[in-house]
């Protein structure tokens, strides 16, 4: 019999799925302090928490039987995760179980500012009946622009389109085809869509990326009246640049469930109050996943991950990677870790969203593809989506983010006794990144695109094209000089003497915006992208 301990309180869906399984035999205790799980847990082979109960090293240094956690909920923050893959013991959670709860809180936002309806309802209750004062716009025949065509951002275009609206998406990581399903059309650049829509809402996760994503820039193309949403994530609109622009009459409507800092501070509260009179706001403590639904979607899942684990099955939303066999993560850590860089250097190097991912894992440590592998996707997705993704799930999201992934094993390897090479595939274009470890610790960059060069694979990278000719690093070390921005390291690689050639600069910190162009209005320099690895 398997032993699961539930320590905070979850559906009741989710408590009888365990407990008509035969093998289970479940103790609920979503009260439990945590000294007394401390005492308690040795006897457990599962425990399944929300946020209030911690799963801290102490916790999993006594659980002698564990072999689970299951998270009820997308964030892991109150989980020791690098102690558990250290003693196997596997964390799952549940993303995408509030998909229609999320979805739904947009569109009653959506309606909210644009009909009035929270304005209207506290004028009734002080006995107006002002029906002239509030008189709203439809949402039949405008334009919405969705910034992220994921399981949300999809279920909000299918809603708004029997609302009679147009849609509009960008999202770099999502086939047209789904686009073309949904009856959405799909845009390359989004500045485009922004020029376009009357409403604007975001389903993406908070990434290097996606991080200020709607600036001042943004505002300044959209149309004046436009109506914002955001039940996504904090920080991917730039709230400074939202006050303004609603000061400026720009934005005629906002609807908020998240914020940069949660809970909001009480300044930017107040000068949203401030602003009540002029523009349509309507706010709520994000609570895109608070509906019995939801909380039942997620207690179902968290069973049935943790059921899956206990058994050996395998299991769709692990949040580590689970190394029962410690010798074999200390052998292959290394590759890891440079298949993981491998994967964030080339998802910062291509411009357009990667639909194709070809890998190649050659040499003795080709008998570990399958984790190396994964760890090369790992790298691609969690610069993208906004929730754990490792060597366990990498191969399931790649798969749902309609990616492409091509796999070849060898023994033979061509300059060096390990090699791994990753070519990825962007709208037609291709990008290619390979590297080995050298002396079985110091992993190395050997190769991108068509040079052959030798990085060191940490830190803030200036990677740049430039004409082969003298005096382009002098102009570059100039800006940068003059910028008090350290250079830590220089590598240099070309195919022939005065032809293209690609310079790697390790800088100490990164370079802003105003040096970036400074160094790319240098006439040799063809192309400069910020990597951070």
């Amino acid at each position: 019999m398997y032993k699961v301990l539930i320590t905070d309180p979850i559906a009741p869906e989710g408590i009888e799925l365990l407990q008509k399984d035969p093998e289970v035999e479940v103790y609920n205790e979503p009260d439990i302090s945590y000294e007394e799980l401390l005492e308690i847990i040795k006897d457990f082979d599962a425990i399944i928490t929300r946020s209030r109960t911690p799963v801290t090293k102490e916790l999993l240094e006594r659980a002698e039987k564990l072999k689970v956690v299951g998270r009820a909920g997308v964030g892991v923050d109150n989980v020791d995760i690098e102690e558990a893959t250290k003693r196997g013991i596997l964390v799952v959670n549940t993303p995408g179980a509030n998909t229609i709860g999320a979805t739904e809180l947009t569109m009653m936002h959506m309606l909210t500012i644009m009909r009035n309806g929270h304005k209207a309802h506290e004028s009734m209750l002080n006995y107006k009946w002002d029906r002239k004062k509030f008189m709203g716009e439809e949402l039949y025949g405008r334009i919405l622009g969705i910034i992220g065509l994921g399981n949300i951002g999809s279920q909000v275009a299918i809603r708004a389109k029997a609302f009679g609206m147009k849609v509009m998406a960008y999202d770099p990581y999502i086939p047209r085809e789904k686009a073309e399903k949904l009856g959405v059309k799909l845009v390359d650049n989004l500045h485009d869509m922004l020029r376009e829509i009357d409403v604007l809402t975001i389903h993406a996760p908070l990434t290097h990326e996606t991080k200020n994503m709607i600036d001042e820039k943004e505002f300044e193309i959209m149309k004046d009246g436009v109506y914002i949403v955001n039940c996504a994530r904090g920080g991917i609109i730039n709230e400074k640049a939202l006050i303004k622009y609603m000061e400026s009459g720009k934005i005629k409507g906002v609807a908020l469930d998240v914020y940069s800092k949660e809970p909001p501070p009480p300044e930017f509260i107040d000068e949203l109050k401030r602003l009540a009179d002029k523009v349509n706001i309507s706010l709520s403590p994000h609570i895109g996943a608070n509906t019995y639904e939801s909380q039942r979607n997620v207690a179902v899942i968290v069973a049935q991950q943790v059921l899956k684990a206990l058994k050996g099955q395998t299991v769709e939303y692990a949040v580590n990677a689970p190394f029962p066999d410690l010798s074999v993560l200390t052998l292959i850590k290394p590759y890891l870790d440079l298949a993981e860089k491998l994967g964030k250097f080339l998802v910062q190097w291509t411009e357009e969203g990667i639909r194709e991912v070809h890998i190649e894992v050659r040499g003795d440590i080709a008998e570990y593809f399958q984790p190396i592998s994964s760890a090369v996707l790992k790298g691609i997705l969690e610069e993208v989506v906004d929730f754990p993704v490792n060597i366990i799930n990498a191969f399931y999201v790649a798969k749902d983010r309609g990616i492409k992934v091509e796999e070849l094993s060898s023994e033979e390897t061509p300059d060096f006794k390990h090699y791994i090479k990753v070519v990825v595939k962007a709208d037609g274009k291709e990008k290619v990144v390979a590297g080995t470890v050298l002396e079985g610790q110091i992993p190395r960059i050997t190769e991108i695109d068509r040079y052959k060069v030798d990085i060191e694979p940490e830190g803030i990278l200036l990677v740049f094209e430039n004409k082969d000719v003298p005096g382009v690093i002098g102009k570059i070390g100039s800006i940068l000089g003059e910028a008090n921005i350290n250079i830590a390291g220089f590598r240099l690689g070309r195919e022939k003497k005065g032809g293209i050639a690609i310079g790697i600069l390790n800088l100490d910190e990164p370079a802003s915006e105003e040096v970036l162009s400074r160094i790319k209005e240098i006439p040799e320099i063809l192309f400069v992208k910020h990597i951070v690895l």
